[in-house]
């Protein structure tokens, strides 16, 4: 589901991600397209994926702790190598990574596996107000340079301030001719994004992926992931997030396209966004356990949960080849597709994951990538091979 927001940025110049007339001709096809991803997307898989993260730290610390081991010890081991992932993710295969954020959060964020349930949830709420907090200041910046731009006599250089809050012309043509070329001209056009990200995004989203990781942690032992909860509740959840939150998004939608993405509106909205994100990832999750629990379509449950268990694998296997189909070292084919269009390669890739993922488990204890991560954490090999039956 991440990859139906982590597609724009990789077949596209960056600042298309937030603004969907910015690159290419914005036609009906791709404004729905944004509208639908905006509402339902975009940082609510991101939003299910950390909450995750933030279950599987007690999952690994209590079952380190059964098994005699230290779990302060395998949890920072876990965090040190994923950090190493992350770094070599970002700056050799593509700038969006958040395993280097999720490493820095899991360290900082670890000691909430013993916290009483009262303490985790005030410690999520602390960190969800800090990052509306983040957002609002956001907003101060362009707003500032906006009124003595748009002030009858405003100055060149007031213009000029405001205008270099979107890239240029000839930035956008640079980023489209990098990636189109070879390994080297795709690193020059990565590096300064890749600093971007992990020297002014990345701090200001910590918060965020605190509070979803201690939310994750509650969810772990209230029932919630593991589908513990009565029916009716998991229904009552859906619905507060399909037909009370989502509905919401409508005024923000009309905001962003009536103001023409207005740089200085986007913190405000994504401000907005992210109070009611919660409440439709949680909506996402509950429909989820509620079709697995039905038992519909079984043939597809067991292909997700294959896909599931190896999550790192098809991360950062996903990210070799998207990357490898639009930049120029490939396919060559980075900004040549409307928005719609690059749907088209989500669900090649989404087809190419519930294909292999199942078979790899049925023969190999782990995905690749989960089977080395573990490997160097624990300082050993591990086994990889699943026993033949007789």
């Amino acid at each position: 589901g991440i990859l139906l927001m982590n597609i724009v940025s990789m077949g596209m110049p960056g600042y298309a991600y937030v603004d969907p007339t910015y690159y290419g001709n914005a036609g009906p096809a791709d404004l729905v397209a944004w509208a639908f991803n905006y509402i339902f997307s975009d940082g609510k898989m991101r939003a299910l994926f950390t909450m995750l993260f933030g279950a599987s730290t007690v999952l690994i610390a209590e079952r380190a702790a059964a098994n005699g081991e230290p779990p302060l010890e395998t949890h920072y081991r876990r965090m040190w190598w994923l950090f190493v992932f992350g770094m070599l993710h970002a700056w050799l295969i593509w700038y969006g990574d958040i395993l280097v954020q999720y490493a820095l959060a899991g360290a900082l964020g670890f000691f909430l596996w013993r916290l009483a349930p009262g303490r985790v949830w005030a410690f999520a709420l602390a960190m969800f107000a800090l990052q509306i907090l983040l957002y609002a200041s956001d907003h101060v910046h362009p707003s500032g340079r906006k009124a003595p731009a748009q002030a009858p006599g405003a100055s060149a250089a007031a213009v000029t301030a405001w205008s270099a809050q979107l890239p240029t012309a000839n930035y956008v043509a640079k980023e489209i001719e990098l990636y189109g070329a070879g390994l080297a001209e795709a690193f020059e056009a990565r590096m300064p994004m890749t600093l971007y990200f992990q020297m002014i995004l990345l701090p200001k989203s910590v918060p965020e992926t605190l509070g979803f990781m201690a939310l994750g942690i509650l969810l772990y032992r209230n029932g919630f992931l593991t589908g513990a909860w009565a029916r009716g509740r998991y229904w009552r959840t859906a619905a507060l997030g399909y037909l009370l939150a989502a509905p919401l998004y409508a005024p923000l939608v009309w905001l962003l396209l009536g103001q023409d993405f207005d740089p200085a509106l986007i913190p405000l909205t994504d401000a907005g966004s992210f109070l009611l994100r919660p409440f439709v990832a949680l909506a996402h999750a509950a429909m989820i356990i509620l079709l697995l629990q039905s038992g519909f379509a079984r043939w597809l449950s067991e292909r997700l949960e294959a896909a599931g268990r190896m999550a790192f694998s098809n991360y950062l296997g996903t990210s070799l080849v998207t990357t490898s189909f639009f930049y120029g070292y490939g396919f060559g084919r980075f900004g040549t597709l409307s928005r719609a269009e690059l749907y088209l390669v989500v669900i090649a890739v989404w087809a190419l994951i519930l294909i292999w993922s199942k078979p790899w488990l049925d023969r190999y204890r782990y995905g690749p990538l989960e089977w080395l991560w573990r490997t160097l954490a624990r300082g050993e090999l591990q086994p990889m091979r699943r026993a033949l039956p007789a």
